[in-house]
């Protein structure tokens, strides 16, 4: 199932390929954002090779406005988000951030031409779960659950399920084991570790993880 959870986790960033109908607010700014990356992807301009780095950046900027990275790592720390200062919350949700959008940009990029179909949306307060179903060429549907909370007039994701499998959820087993058996600076530095062997894989210019959250 993790496996599975991770070929699709690029699919979840990609936020979902427009078969809406009836939508609520949620699935609005959902799609929004969806639209935003598809018109980067089928770009000419951002085709080429050496345009990778500008396409990247523009993806990841969609990303960041329709993800609460925050309030994802937040989550992803569960208990051991409170017992830190401020700064060090800061340099979390900016260095998790990075590393997910690293991990799974590739499989934003390889979007082939599946489609999303709309299940509906709940909202309860300034809580709302997107429901959707990821649909491959083969015909295969794959349920992709989105999480999101309202901040101010506008819903953010926090999480993502993906078959029923909580990417936050399984941040959060690896993230705790870590901690546990070590301490989180040791968390933090393998995070900075692999956040270095993505860059190194991207290629010089790449580095980034100093967004700060909005």
């Amino acid at each position: 199932m993790l496996k599975r959870l991770a070929t699709w986790s690029g699919s979840a960033l990609l936020v979902g390929l427009a078969l809406a109908a009836h939508a609520g607010i949620p699935t609005d700014q959902v799609k929004g954002a969806t639209d935003q990356v598809l018109k980067t992807l089928q770009d000419p301009a951002l085709k080429s090779p050496d345009k990778t780095a500008e396409r990247r950046k523009q993806l990841r900027t969609i990303v960041d406005q329709v993800f609460d990275w925050q309030e994802t790592g937040k989550r992803a720390l569960a208990r051991h988000w409170q017992t830190l200062k401020p700064e060090q919350r800061q340099e979390f949700s900016a260095l998790f951030a990075d590393l997910v959008e690293r991990s799974y940009v590739g499989k934003i990029e390889a979007y082939s031409g599946e489609k999303v179909a709309y299940v509906g949306d709940t909202i309860e307060g300034d809580q709302a779960t997107v429901k959707t179903k990821l649909i491959t060429k083969s015909g295969t549907e794959i349920p992709l659950d989105y999480r999101m909370q309202k901040e101010g007039d506008r819903w953010r994701v926090y999480d993502v399920l993906i078959e029923g499998v909580s990417l936050v959820g399984n941040y959060r087993t690896q993230f705790n084991k870590i901690i546990q058996q070590s301490s989180y600076d040791e968390l933090v530095k393998k995070m900075k570790t692999k956040q270095d062997e993505l860059v190194f894989v991207e290629g010089p210019g790449q580095k980034g993880g100093q967004k700060t959250t909005p």
